[in-house]
């Protein structure tokens, strides 16, 4: 809905936006959204008042000289009045911001707040549209945002941020949105993003490719990466299309890739159909600490080896179609992960005794009070990426001897597929896997989850694993 009588009127006033003063979202404020959506470990991530629907992000990257040159256009849909509302981004230089194509006044504040003050107020569930330009240098991040490659590309990665240093966006979790990408770079390099790619062509020495993720997603699980990539295409049985990318001096890794369709079966089978239209890869050669579950298409380290890639396709369920609710929930997301890789491939692949595997870490570490400090419901702020990865595969692994595999198996299917493309907690977790058993786990789930101690022997040793 647009008013042009009042463009009329107040347009000439606010025609250079970027000189007008906008109004710092105020929480106390009741026609001003959210400045955060209240976290426990990053309450400014996300922005109330309004639910973002589809991001459609416009690029030119020129890798000799970093620059970017962006335009991204978002619709959302208002859950409440508003004279003023946020979005999150630390990228390049704006110039200009328009709500409803009618020019609209904007401020950058805080780490990484834009506020945005639009000529006329948005109407509770009326859909609005934000459109955003910006242009200048990106710059390196180590772990939330761009990364460059030694043959002078760059891709985009971090958890939990990365998506705001090369698009506006509503950055929680809470808010999954589908994504479309138009990037344009000189003709000699590849682009890479998440879903299908629904277009290819070179024209004046500048290639564009457009990219659609038509299932919600992330802020976080969004990426682009540019390379001179070479590619491995593949199809799955059920006719999935597969495409992965190998930047110069990551060739190495393509012969762990082509097992990606005996992976996605296998993961199939342990947690229902897989949650998107394509899968893949993108094998990048920079010296980075990680790699990363972008949507359809993680992003993988050099170092990466088959555990990993089992690791981050996990995550298309664990944590891409079913996200978390809060940061503190990241258990969901990487004791699956871990103990999907760590426990049930080795299990089911290579019939390792992974009973024995159990028992021995747990002597190793049995009187290491280091080891069960952190918590797995609650690690705390700066301590998200730790427990999660050695405790979280024991505890799973000692919650299904305690419930059994005839109960475990198709209850974690269920809660994974019940939450498809939504989102989910730890708490949620923990009482639905009691609805599948007559076992009281309230004790068990308070042990392991709860407690900076190592859990009771009746907890620790359960079922088959009782020492």
């Amino acid at each position: 809905m647009r008013h042009g009588w009042r463009y009329a009127m107040l347009g000439a006033t606010l025609l250079a936006g970027a000189n007008m003063p906008a109004a710092q979202a105020d929480s106390t404020d009741p026609l001003a959204g959210a400045p955060g959506l209240g976290d426990p470990y990053y309450p400014l991530d996300g922005n109330g008042g309004y639910q973002a629907d589809h991001y459609d992000v416009t690029v030119s990257y020129d890798p000799p000289t970093r620059q970017l040159i962006g335009s991204t256009r978002i619709d959302a849909t208002a859950t409440q009045a508003m004279h003023a509302f946020n979005l999150d981004y630390d990228g390049p230089q704006i110039s200009k911001v328009t709500v409803n194509n009618l020019p609209a006044a904007f401020d950058r504040n805080g780490d990484h707040e834009l506020t945005i003050t639009p000529l006329l107020p948005l109407l509770p569930g009326l859909p609005f549209t934000v459109a955003v330009q910006y242009a200048g240098p990106v710059n390196s991040s180590d772990d939330s945002g761009w990364n460059f490659s030694p043959s002078g590309g760059a891709f985009v990665a971090g958890e939990p941020h990365s998506a705001s240093s090369w698009y506006p966006l509503n950055d929680s979790p809470l808010n999954k949105a589908t994504f479309t990408l138009h990037a344009s770079v000189p003709q000699e390099w590849e682009v890479m993003s998440n879903g299908i790619k629904v277009d290819d062509t070179v024209q004046n020495g500048t290639r564009t490719v457009d990219w659609d993720m038509r299932q919600p997603v992330a802020g976080y699980l969004t990426t682009i990466a540019i390379d001179k990539f070479q590619f491995l295409e593949q199809q799955r049985a059920n006719g999935t299309q597969l495409l992965s990318a190998f930047a110069p001096d990551a060739l190495k890794a393509k012969d762990i890739e082509a097992r990606l369709p005996e992976i996605l079966d296998f993961q199939e089978q342990l947690y229902g159909p897989y949650p998107f239209d394509v899968a893949g890869g993108i094998f990048v050669d920079t010296d980075l600490q990680f790699s990363l579950e972008t949507q359809s298409r993680p992003i993988y380290a050099p170092w990466t080896d088959l555990d990993t890639v089992v690791h981050e396709v996990t995550h298309q369920w664990w944590g891409d179609s079913m996200s978390v609710q809060h940061w503190s929930d990241i258990c969901l997301n990487e004791c699956f992960a871990s103990y999907t890789a760590d426990y049930l491939w080795p299990e089911r692949k290579d019939g390792k005794d992974v009973d024995a595997q159990y028992r021995e870490t747990v002597a190793k570490y049995h009187d290491d009070p280091k080891f069960w400090q952190i918590s797995l419901q609650n690690p705390g702020v700066g301590q998200e990426f730790t427990s999660v990865y050695y405790r979280g595969p024991l505890f799973l692994h000692a919650l299904r001897r305690t419930m059994g595999d005839d109960a475990f198996f198709p209850a974690v299917r269920d809660f994974v597929m019940g939450h498809k493309y939504g989102n989910a907690s730890m708490p949620e977790f923990r009482q639905f896997m009691q609805t599948r058993t007559p076992q009281d786990l309230n004790g068990f789930f308070a042990a392991w989850l709860d407690r900076t101690d190592r859990p009771g022997d009746e907890f620790l040793y359960p079922g088959s694993l009782h020492s």
